[in-house]
């Protein structure tokens, strides 16, 4: 990183040119993301003010908070990847608002409810297993997991893929950047929608063979739905579904070990509930930051605008270096909002100084290593000749739903916060 800030093309004056073009009247990108990545925090703030308010609830229900991470990390891939697909058909200029089924975007919101459906199966799964591998206690059953995956991962999942479009939409007739606002907004949603959704589905569970014979309902569906997808002629429809199904089982081993790692803290977060209001907020913008120079790089490739050299070169090295400076306002909004959403909840706060604290070192931290990962994640599939839209993001917001959340939890030990 210092290497690049000393090179010629990215130095003082250079940089500071670039920002004040990008900031003003002429520019357009950092305005477009810093509106989204605001908005992204804000509501993520109201998903961890939700998730500080029914800590009750992953009491009760052990074993579940394991898979809330992964939950909401699902929807932001899936959908993220779905908007940088069709944000880079708009740069080719073959993007077409059809939603038949023969049609690419017809094909692609296929894609998206099928992977949503499988994969939710998945999560209940693994988040069974690593309950099991890490000793959490009496957790509950994986139909059980099931039925509050499936269930509220559908509902949320429908009302994104409606704002996909409509965002996809509203970009082509305003002549929006959409790669500067799929991530931090499919982020967003994802945060403030699944949440909520999940906790909706958990009425469903504890009521004996009734949930059992809706969760093998719901499992059956879903193994029948990954066959018709396998056996489907429809070309963009089934590449899309197995180039997306290994990186995101990935993705969700990596969200569900987050998961195992703020279920070991509950104690901590309990105590401190302002600092369950900024986990998602803060794991959120990190993944959107790396979701915005990852879907840049990937639009940039495509457009011939970029090489995929082991060294970062032009567009790839300002874009990172400006992702690095966005994300320090954002970090200290989001750390801001938890403790003034804390104070208005009556919630308890390490106080301001400190949760400031935390929230910038983490936040340094795990920017850094979503930098790294967006571009040699998105160089390595290009040279793999694999589609590039289909791995950015999810690897990228996977990746961080740990790290960033073992970032925190280190940086919240260093600072001696109990």
């Amino acid at each position: 990183m210092v290497a690049w800030i000393r090179n010629k093309e990215i130095g003082p004056l250079a940089l500071g040119r670039r920002l004040v073009d990008l900031l003003g009247p002429t520019g357009d990108a950092v305005r477009q993301s810093l509106t989204a990545l605001v908005f992204n925090s804000m509501t993520s703030l109201i998903a961890g003010a939700i998730l500080g308010s029914i800590t009750h609830t992953f009491e009760a229900l052990p074993g579940l908070l394991v898979m809330v991470p992964a939950a909401i990390g699902l929807r932001g891939n899936i959908f993220g990847a779905l908007g940088n697909r069709i944000s880079t058909s708009i740069h080719l200029g073959t993007f077409n608002l059809s939603t038949r089924r023969d049609t690419v975007l017809g094909q692609n919101i296929l894609a998206s409810l099928s992977l949503t459906y499988v994969l939710s199966v998945t999560l209940a799964i693994m988040a069974k297993l690593v309950a099991v591998t890490f000793g959490i206690e009496n957790s509950i059953g994986v139909l059980d997991l099931a039925v509050i995956s499936i269930v509220g991962g559908t509902i949320a999942s429908i009302i994104v893929l409606v704002a996909t479009i409509a965002l996809s939409a509203a970009s082509v007739r305003q002549e929006w950047d959409l790669d500067n606002l799929v991530a931090p907004t499919m982020s967003t949603l994802g945060d403030a929608l699944t949440v909520p959704s999940l906790f909706f589905a958990t009425y469903l569970v504890g009521h004996g063979m009734a949930t059992k014979l809706l969760g093998w309902l719901l499992v059956v569906g879903a193994i029948i739905v990954l066959v018709l997808t396998i056996r489907s002629k429809l070309e963009i429809f089934t590449e899309i579904v197995r180039e997306s199904l290994p990186v995101l089982a990935m993705a969700a081993v990596l969200s569900t070990l987050a998961g195992i790692a703020v279920e070991k803290q509950l104690a901590l977060f309990a105590a401190l509930p302002a600092l369950l209001i900024m986990q998602p907020a803060f794991v959120s913008s990190a993944g959107a930051l790396g979701g915005i120079l990852s879907s840049r790089i990937s639009t940039n490739l495509h457009l011939g605008l970029v090489e995929p050299s082991l060294r970062p070169q032009g567009e790839a090295r300002r874009d990172a270096l400006l992702v690095l400076l966005i994300g320090f306002p954002i970090f200290v909004f989001n750390a801001v909002g938890a403790h003034v959403t804390g104070l208005l909840l009556n919630e308890r706060s390490p106080g301001l100084f400190w949760i400031l604290a935390a929230s910038l070192l983490g936040g340094l931290l795990s920017v850094l290593f979503v930098i790294a990962l967006a571009y040699y994640g998105t160089i390595a599939a290009w040279r793999s000749n694999l589609d590039p839209d289909n791995y950015g993001i999810p690897i990228v917001t996977a990746s961080v739903d740990f790290v960033g959340v073992v970032a925190l939890v280190l940086v919240l030990s260093i600072l001696g916060i109990r």
